[in-house]
């Protein structure tokens, strides 16, 4: 049976709605199915420039290949393409985002401002852990639905960090603000995206007055000029948002105890991190892989290989130094998240990717500069 094509005969039909815009790359309208009572999005592949529409073509399929990357409450869902590679031809169906743009939004619902920069910053995390640059940050870009739920769109322009350049510098023809000092070497990375991220929220906070925004000094950090003043990463700013937004919350001795001595015990386990490793961030797949490490060394004394704790936390390169971690240790902690409520294992996580910020970074001499 492997290999055989697998043909599905019965046509699909919509119910036309109505026009939404026009992009560089295609046209989108609103599409209904009565079988489900179901609104979707169709991206038709259609540039505006059609001496660009062999070249564009790549953008479209690489733009349904990363929706596929990505499974993310602040990032817009694509449920099915159909890709006519012959004729140039390829439409993407993605989900129906009833709403309006991030900064008209904000500008009727300006109470609703923390908890959307909030969103923003997790989905643009998110896009960070699967290597994937937006490169196109615009108000219309960054949707809110009537239930107050964040949408990123439009990845027409985005890439993976890890892939070759293509169509040379075309994002940089429009930016509404002014861009940061790594345009001038050609440098677009996830500092880039901070500081657009960041440049957007000034932009909408000056003109509309509010004076309630709750990440100011933080906000400021992400629009600095200079790559060495900004945040380094989303993952750096979610956790400087979760120890603001937890800070009421205590722990007792007993907790703290098991706490640093795990977190000691990891971090002297490290002599340096790859620049581009990213860290895991979901507690709860966390402390499912520290019960199964637990359980394969219970009845030692120390955990005989220490990369297998390691990559409970870290996705990437790094180096290692052979000292020896107690299985008393991790048995302690784990029986800490198991005790912990969501909220506390969080800040847990984000204490401990702190810790693992101060180790020393290395460049992997293989990996080039990210180009546009």
């Amino acid at each position: 049976m492997a290999g055989k094509v697998v043909e599905f005969l019965r046509k699909k039909d919509f119910e036309f709605k109505q026009e939404l815009g026009q992009g560089a790359c295609g046209r989108t309208v609103l599409l209904y199915d009565a079988v489900i009572d179901e609104s979707f999005v169709c991206k038709k592949y259609s540039p505006v420039y059609d001496s660009l529409r062999e070249e564009l073509f790549k953008n479209f399929v690489r733009e349904i290949k990363l929706l596929h990357l990505v499974n993310h409450p602040n990032v817009v869902r694509v449920f099915n393409y159909y890709l006519y590679p012959e004729q140039l031809l390829g439409y993407i169906l993605m989900e129906y985002v009833q709403g309006t743009d991030i900064e008209d939004y904000i500008a009727s619902r300006p109470e609703d401002l923390n908890e959307v920069f909030i969103q923003v910053i997790d989905g643009f995390n998110h896009l960070e852990k699967h290597n994937i640059l937006h490169r196109d940050i615009r108000p219309h870009n960054l949707l809110v639905g009537d239930n107050g739920t964040v949408k990123i769109i439009d990845f027409g322009f985005g890439k993976r960090t890890n892939a070759p350049a293509d169509f040379d510098k075309s994002i940089t023809l429009n930016w509404w603000c002014d861009p940061p000092q790594e345009f001038n070497q050609s440098v677009y990375d996830y500092q880039t995206e901070i500081y657009f991220l960041g440049k957007l929220f000034q932009k909408i906070i000056v003109e509309h007055g509010l004076a309630h925004f709750k990440y100011k000094n933080l906000l400021a950090r992400m629009c600095a000029f200079e790559p060495q003043n900004r945040c380094s990463s989303f993952s750096e700013i979610r956790r400087e948002i979760l120890s603001e937004k937890f800070e009421d919350i205590e722990f007792e001795h007993s907790e703290l105890h098991a706490y640093r001595t795990f977190s000691t015990a990891l971090h002297s386990a490290l002599s340096k991190i790859e620049k581009s490793t990213k860290y895991y961030d979901d507690i709860l797949d966390i402390q499912s892989r520290l019960e199964e490490c637990y359980k394969k060394v219970m009845l030692e004394e120390n955990i005989p290989s220490s990369p297998t704790l390691l990559k409970c936390f870290i996705n990437g390169s790094y180096y290692s130094m052979r000292r020896p971690i107690s299985v008393q240790t991790l048995k302690s902690f784990v029986e800490l998240l198991r005790a912990c409520s969501r909220e506390k294992k969080n800040i847990i996580l984000s204490n401990i990717q702190s810790r693992l910020d101060s180790i020393p970074r290395y460049e992997d001499s293989d990996e080039d500069d990210i180009p546009f």
